[in-house]
């Protein structure tokens, strides 16, 4: 049997309590990798119109980066940027980065949370809206970086005949990145 905490309010809670949490937190924790991995799979089949499915396009996106010698953080980035899709269809790029936070570099976690607006640029005065928006960041040191991302992988990321590799090429990389938060905290 799994031991409890006893406080339902936080603020009742003691020590006991705590570290009975953090005994079954870390072992979860440790599986994120397992559950990110399982919700990539899921987005396979789907394609949203596009001409590959959400999964290839994520494969496509971090194939390209790691064929363009990018680090290990990088190509893990490329691979998780369109993660949100399928539960955060209008702002999934702020799901991606949420997961990224604590374990990649403020630059690629930037890059991340922003890709969608950057993104826009190529699509975004064909749907009403303005696909200039990218340049309320000019200034940004990350500016730069991120339209590099959208042009050299993410944009070109949706052809059927792109010899892409497939998910379990990154696992690896993905369970190393994951492992543990550089921060001590998340806000």
């Amino acid at each position: 049997m799994t031991l409890r905490a006893r406080f339902t309010d936080m603020k009742n809670g003691d020590q006991e309590d705590w570290t009975r949490i953090a005994a079954q937190f870390f072992p979860f924790a440790a599986k994120l990798p397992d559950r990110v991995l399982d919700h990539l799979h899921g987005l396979g089949g789907d394609g949203g119109g596009f001409a590959v499915d959400r999964l290839t396009h994520s494969l496509q996106t971090a194939t390209r980066a790691q064929a363009d010698g990018r680090d290990e953080e990088y190509v893990v980035c490329a691979l998780l940027h369109d993660i949100g899709d399928g539960l955060c269809s209008y702002n999934h790029a702020a799901m991606a980065a949420a997961i990224l936070k604590p374990f990649v570099s403020p630059e690629n976690h930037w890059m991340v949370e922003n890709h969608d607006v950057f993104q826009g640029h190529y699509f975004f005065h064909f749907i009403g809206r303005d696909r200039h928006a990218r340049d309320r960041f000019a200034e940004h040191p990350s500016y730069a970086r991120t339209v590099e991302f959208c042009a050299l992988y993410d944009a070109p990321a949706f052809d059927p005949d792109y010899q892409t590799l497939p998910l379990d090429a990154f696992e690896p990389a993905l369970r190393r990145v994951l492992a543990a938060p550089r921060m001590a905290a998340t806000s």
